[in-house]
């Protein structure tokens, strides 16, 4: 009988507490110094490797642990720096700015990870001199090695990193072939340290664009080949199906394929006699992705299926478990939905107790998981009706009209300027919100206390002169745990926590049973805020595509009827602003685009029911409300139609990071609604000058009509300190305010 292996493809680097994160944010603080850095996410990354090891995994991950992503490691392991930062050391300081900015420089462009949440660097080629720095990867094996971890060194594939990146003069394959030798010195230093296999990941081989590059991947592995370093490689794919067939000519010593999110097609690939029998199967067969607990007796039938077709099967996460919270030990939560939830500590649980199954015959853990899972999928968590036709899914009347109806109402001036929504979520706004929750303030105290700040942001915006304001935020903890924590059918948990990117880390609802609005949620904040002025202020909601898709997703129904329901919950609260009063609300998809499937054929039906989702929350307002919506720091080229087919009034979209990039996707089409191009970069420390933020307005206006033209930050200013906000709003007025003025004299 065959012996079942079991291994990981990646771990959260975060911690059960945030202890990651904290961290590095007191290091950007200057609260501890470099040393202090190292040494405390050095004991995270042994506690990390450590608790790998005790859930009896055959081999775990090293090279997943980052200061703050694994694609801008590899950069700057293969001196992939981007040409204003040349002139520095390769150290700490140098990836931080890079991520982040510096008072000198813009950071580089951050991308969203395939249809993640997760956000990665775009490594950049303009003027490189390619070389390998500092083996970090060779010194976390070490590492490992060192604390008697049976681990295996994991690296992104030369394929994929290049695909990954911008710039350069070279062509893409020229860029592969320029790396080869530089892999194959790192690769070789892992082999020669005692690495039993490495894991090069190259998920782009799962998109509908591998075809084009096949030439280049099978030359990339046959070079590996040819030095003798094959026979160490492990090429993991996941997120998706992959060309089996394609896969099988790579020389390797496995494949690793994503057996929940492939649509069965991998499966089928193999039944089907693609996969060579020789090759190691690295099979992931648990959620990566999603916290719900295994069916753990498909997956012992699946296990029995593929034992058929390889002679070295290997169990694994479907992808990284970055994408998923620690532990569910520190959760107090109803034992009737906690067991039927899975984290990445009890994930390894989960293919462990399968490993015993099969290699030892002890079905104990095994049976314990299939009877916690049969009790879970029992519970009657669906008892709503809904009524879908009776709400409108299209305006009352077409854009022109609505425009003229919204001028009338609104009066709002050339260029208009606006913020995101949030406004800096202060130490004190954090206590606050904690000691209110914790029971240690009362309700009154804690009002009075959101009411001066609203109050105050009001007359700082006053001050500063923005033409349409927002409240705040300051009682929302994120976009989606808010409403996750006030609408029916989500469950919030107390450290489920995710990294987004670099340090930023978000705690998705999860969506157990049907969503239901009960009351209002946004209306008594927006409301005061808008007591206070005679600006507009507008009402902010988090939309149903990305409540969706940055929520953990109920599985046992489709996923359209789950966001239809959020739908018509969200159309619940934009009818309560709007009775309210509220002139103006934003019903913020900046997930929409993430959640676009990776092969093209789901394309279509996806945005459909995106479109659909939102219209079904918005459409049912008068023609005076003018309806907004944000997107933020995602490709759009591939879905310009659908954003239009949204037909909000107005849509803000980021542009700085990606310098300008975007506002080529808008050379084909003609976009005949408002719109915000995004003209600084809310996500750096430093502050945009006059001159930046005039060049980005003038760069969108040769493509946006005027009229329709809004001027606002990249995203929310959340993570903002409030004197980099009120800085950087104050330069981004005075810079309106001149193009304003510049207009008016062309005019006289």
């Amino acid at each position: 009988m065959m012996t079942i292996q079991t291994s990981n493809l990646g771990f959260p680097r975060l911690g059960r507490k945030r202890e990651w994160k904290k961290t590095i944010e007191n290091y950007w603080s200057g609260q501890i110094s470099q040393k202090e850095l190292t040494e405390q996410l050095e004991a995270l990354h042994k506690e990390n490797l450590l608790l790998q090891k005790h859930a009896h995994l055959d081999s775990v991950p090293v090279g997943d642990f980052s200061l703050y992503d694994h694609i801008l490691d590899t950069s700057l392991l293969f001196n992939i720096i981007p040409e204003r930062f040349q002139d520095r050391d390769v150290d700490v300081d140098l990836l931080f700015d890079i991520a982040r900015g510096n008072k000198e420089h813009v950071a580089s462009a951050l991308i969203k990870w395939f249809n993640t949440n997760y956000h990665y660097i775009v490594p950049e080629w303009d003027n490189v001199e390619p070389k390998v720095n500092d083996n970090i990867l060779l010194e976390r094996f070490n590492f490992a090695k060192s604390l008697n971890v049976p681990a295996h060194p994991v690296i992104v594939g030369p394929v994929t990193f290049v695909k990954l990146s911008k710039g350069g003069n070279q062509s893409f394959e020229e860029k592969v072939e320029t790396l080869l030798p530089l892999y194959k010195e790192v690769l070789q230093s892992l082999v020669d340290a005692g690495a039993s296999y490495i894991q090069i990941d190259e998920p782009v081989l799962v998109t509908d664009e591998s075809q084009s590059f096949e030439t280049i991947t099978k030359k990339a592995y046959d070079y590996f080949e040819e030095a003798g370093l094959s026979q160490y490689l492990v090429i993991q794919t996941y997120f998706e199906r992959v060309d089996l067939k394609f896969l099988n000519t790579l020389p390797a010593k496995g494949y690793g394929l994503d057996f929940v999110h492939d649509h069965g097609h991998n499966l089928q690939l193999i039944q089907d006699g693609h996969l060579d029998k020789d090759k190691a199967l690295y099979a992931g067969i648990i959620d990566g992705r999603n916290v719900w607990a295994a069916d753990i007796e498909a997956k012992k039938e699946l296990i029995e299926t593929l034992q058929s077709y390889t002679d070295e099967l290997v169990i694994q996460p479907s992808s990284s478990l970055l994408h998923v919270p620690v532990s569910l030990d520190d959760e107090s939560l109803d034992e009737s939905i906690a067991e039927g939830l899975s984290f990445a500590t009890e994930k390894l649980a989960e293919l462990n107790a399968l490993k015993r199954y099969f290699n030892e015959n002890d079905d104990t853990a095994y049976n314990e998981l299939k009877e916690r899972y049969h009790r879970f999928q029992n519970q009657a968590f669906k008892n709503v009706s809904y009524d879908f036709d009776s709400v409108r899914t299209s305006r009352q009347s077409d854009f022109s009209v609505r425009k003229e109806a919204q001028n009338n109402r609104l009066h709002l001036p050339d260029l208009p300027t606006t913020t995101i929504g949030s406004f800096p979520q202060s130490r004190e706004v954090r206590k606050y919100r904690a000691d209110w929750k914790n029971n240690r303030i009362s309700d009154e105290a804690y009002r009075e206390f959101l009411e001066h700040e609203i109050s105050r942001w009001i007359d700082i915006q006053e001050d500063i002169g923005l033409d349409v304001f927002v409240h705040g935020e300051f009682e929302r903890n994120d976009m989606v745990e808010f409403f996750g924590e006030k609408l029916q059918g989500f469950l919030v948990t107390k450290f489920g926590w995710v990294q987004s990117y670099g340090s930023r880390a978000v705690k998705p609802p999860i969506i157990y049973g049907d969503v239901k609005w009960t009351e209002p949620l946004t209306v008594e904040e927006t409301v005061y805020a808008q007591s206070l002025t005679d600006k507009p202020v507008k009402g902010m909601l988090t939309g149903p595509v990305t409540i969706l898709n940055w929520s953990f997703e109920r599985v046992d129904i489709p996923r359209e009827t789950v966001q239809d329901q959020i739908a018509l919950a969200i159309n619940e609260e934009v009818l309560a602003l709007e009775k309210a009063g509220i002139a103006i609300i934003q019903v913020d998809e900046p997930a929409l685009r993430e959640g676009l499937p990776l092969r093209s054929e789901f394309h279509e039906t996806y945005l459909q029911q995106a479109v659909h989702s939102f219209k079904l929350a918005t459409s049912s307002v008068a023609d005076e409300t003018q309806i907004h919506t944000h997107m933020c720091y995602s490709q759009f080229g591939q879905i310009i139609h659908a954003i239009h087919d949204l037909d909000a009034d107005v849509i803000s979209i980021e542009t700085s990071r990606s310098h300008g990039d975007l506002i080529k996707d808008f050379e084909d089409v003609t976009y005949d609604l408002g719109i915000g191009l995004g003209v600084y970069d809310i996500h750096s420390p430093r502050i945009p000058t006059e001159d930046e933020i005039t060049t980005a307005i003038n760069r969108g206006l040769k493509q946006i009509d005027r009229s329709l033209f809004w001027v606002n930050p990249d995203c929310g200013l959340k993570t903002r300190k409030e004197d980099e906000v009120v800085a950087a709003l104050t330069t981004l007025v005075s810079a309106v305010t001149k193009l304003r003025e510049d207009k008016d004299a062309q005019v006289s």
